[in-house]
C-alpha cells in the first residue's frame, strides 16, 4: 500500500483528496494544523492517520516528517486567503499567508524529497489557484502566493524528473467551499456568469483531477498546471 500525505486535508479540498486517494487504495495521513477534531472524524471514516503540524514552520514540519513512513504522495494542499485592498492588508497578514501557502508548500516538498529521491520514485502536487495563473484585484497577496506555487512547481519538477518524481500543480477556479462562503448569493449570481461551463466547481472536481495526477495514466507529466476551472481561465 501506497502513502499518501494531504496538508491542509480536514476540509474543503483537502478532505475530498484525502476520500478520493483512500478510495484509490492510499494509507492517508491527513494533515492539519487547528481542526484536530475534523481530521480525526475523517480518519476514522477512511481508516487514515491524522498528522498535527504547522506547514509555515520548517523545524514543525521536519519534525513531522521525521516520525512519517515513507511519503509515496504529497499533496501540498493547505492554503489561507486574505482579501483586501493590497495597501490595506496589515504586514502580519502577508507574512502569514505567504509562510502557509508559499513556504509550507516548499517546506513540506523540501521534507518528503530525500526519501523519495532515496526511493527513486514519488509524486508531488500543488494545489495553486486560477488567481496565480492571471492575478485578482483585491487578492494581490494570494495571487502571488500561488503564481509562486506555480514557478516552483515547474523548477522542482526539472530538478527532481532525473530521480523518477513528477511534480505537478492544479490551478482550481472558484469552489464551492467556505473559503468562497463569503459571497452573497447575488455575488454567486454574478460570478457564475463569468464561468462558460455554468457551473461552480466542487470538491471532487479538483480530487478527481489530483487522483489522476497521482495515477500511473499521468506517468509522462511533470511541471504542468491542470487548470480545473470551468473555462473561467483560459
Amino acid at each position: 500500500m501506497k502513502n499518501a500525505l494531504v496538508t491542509g486535508g480536514s476540509g474543503g479540498i483537502g478532505e475530498a483528496i484525502c476520500r478520493r486517494l483512500s478510495d484509490e487504495g492510499y494509507m492517508v495521513y491527513v494533515n492539519y494544523c487547528h481542526s484536530a477534531e475534523k481530521a480525526a472524524a475523517l480518519t476514522e471514516e477512511i481508516s487514515g492517520t491524522a498528522v498535527g503540524f504547522d506547514v509555515a514552520s520548517a523545524d514543525d514540519v521536519r519534525r513531522a516528517f521525521a516520525e512519517l513512513p515513507a511519503i509515496d504522495l504529497l499533496v501540498n494542499n493547505a492554503g489561507v486567503s486574505v482579501t483586501d485592498l493590497f495597501h490595506c492588508v496589515s504586514d502580519d497578514s502577508a507574512k502569514h499567508l505567504l509562510a502557509v501557502n508559499l513556504e509550507g508548500t516548499m517546506n513540506c516538498s523540501r521534507a518528503v524529497l530525500p526519501g523519495m529521491i532515496h526511493q527513486k520514485s514519488g509524486c508531488i502536487i500543488n494545489i495553486s489557484s486560477m488567481w496565480g495563473q492571471v492575478g485578482a484585484s483585491c487578492e494581490v497577496d494570494y495571487s502571488a502566493s500561488k503564481a509562486g506555487i506555480i514557478g516552483f512547481t515547474k523548477a522542482l519538477a526539472k530538478e527532481t524528473a532525473p530521480s523518477g518524481i513528477r511534480v505537478n500543480c492544479i490551478a482550481p477556479g472558484f469552489i464551492l467551499t467556505d473559503m468562497n462562503s463569503r459571497y452573497s448569493p447575488e455575488d454567486l449570481d454574478l460570478i457564475r456568469e463569468d464561468i462558460p461551463l455554468g457551473m461552480f466547481g466542487e470538491p471532487r472536481h479538483i480530487a478527481d483531477a489530483a487522483a489522476f495526477l497521482a495515477s500511473d495514466q499521468a506517468e509522462y507529466i511533470t511541471g504542468q498546471v491542470l487548470a480545473v476551472n470551468g473555462g473561467m481561465v483560459i
